[in-house]
């Protein structure tokens, strides 16, 4: 296998055309590239073709956006009719309280392998001490928590950004949830841009933070996140950040010799995220790399 993709977004219509209803066109706009509907199936042929194994991620924004969710359980089947291409992680909405605390329990009944959240969509933060039953939940259950950090390709471009705030995504705004739960693993999604220097202290600081860089191309992807993440590989002086790695096919068509820190990195320095019943038991981290195929080959934004 020559990588994981750590964050890959349904291409269906359940979740393209319903949970991002009258968002996906603008994003589209936005990054100059259209997102080719396809079936599960041939989402899992695809990357065999590639021969990575893909993250799939479950969505629940439905109290902030008032659009369908894509289920634990569509997830979850997908894992278990395509064990090869695919393992998962789950999403509950923080804002239905007990409801979601109990999700993240089925969660893991499911075997899936952490809880993917949105703060900017789902539009809240998750410092306030409101939401901390559900992370705890999370750590509760040996689940990683996979958090949007940063812009979003969402709203780019529009007024009001389609009412979406970014600020909710500020990667700082995790530092409260990994201080308080150190046994749950912390996943900041897209490096946080633009306040990716702040998330690389906060992963210096927190051995329970990871970052991941999904979204970007390397060529565009900023100087201090790229020594950090051949630092984090080569054991130097920041060798207790902890990075999930994420790549397009600019990534993959990269000579080995330019990947080898990524894949050193992509060890977790010899750690691994932690385990749980997901069809695959090997921890995500053990496998080369991970990568994250977007909008087109070199995006300027995450979703």
């Amino acid at each position: 296998m020559r990588a994981i993709d750590f964050h890959v977004h349904l291409p269906t219509p359940d979740w393209l055309d319903g949970s991002m209803a009258g968002y996906v066109e603008a994003a589209e706009a936005y990054f100059r590239s259209t997102v080719p509907r396809q079936s599960l199936a041939e989402l899992a042929d695809r990357y065999r073709a590639l021969d990575i194994k893909a993250v799939l991620l479950a969505w629940d924004a439905e109290t902030a956006t008032g659009r369908p969710r894509v289920p634990n359980e569509t997830i979850a089947a997908a894992c278990e009719a395509h064990p090869d291409a695919f393992t998962g992680i789950g999403s509950v909405d923080p804002h239905k309280g007990e409801t979601a605390v109990a999700e993240v329990a089925k969660i893991a009944g499911l075997g899936l392998r952490g809880v993917k959240f949105h703060p900017s969509l789902q539009a809240f933060a998750p410092d306030d001490p409101r939401y901390d039953p559900v992370f705890a939940a999370c750590e509760e259950h040996g689940l990683l928590a996979l958090f949007h950090t940063g812009t979003s390709g969402i709203g780019a471009r529009q007024p009001g950004g389609q009412g979406i705030r970014i600020d909710y995504s500020h990667p700082l705004k995790l530092d409260a949830v990994a201080a308080a739960h150190p046994r749950l693993t912390v996943v900041a999604a897209h490096f946080g841009w633009p306040w990716h220097m702040d998330l690389i202290a906060m992963a210096l600081h927190k051995t329970n933070v990871y970052i991941d860089i999904s979204g970007w191309s390397p060529k565009r992807m900023p100087h201090e996140v790229g020594v950090a993440v051949g630092r984090a590989g080569a054991g130097h002086a920041i060798r207790r950040m902890r990075l999930a790695l994420s790549c397009s096919r600019a990534w993959l068509a990269m000579p080995r010799s330019s990947s080898s820190a990524r894949q050193r990195s992509g060890s977790m320095n010899g750690k691994s995220l932690p385990h749980t019943n997901c069809p695959d038991r090997r921890p995500l981290s053990s496998r080369t790399t991970s990568c994250g195929i977007r909008f087109g080959d070199q995006p300027e934004m995450s979703m």
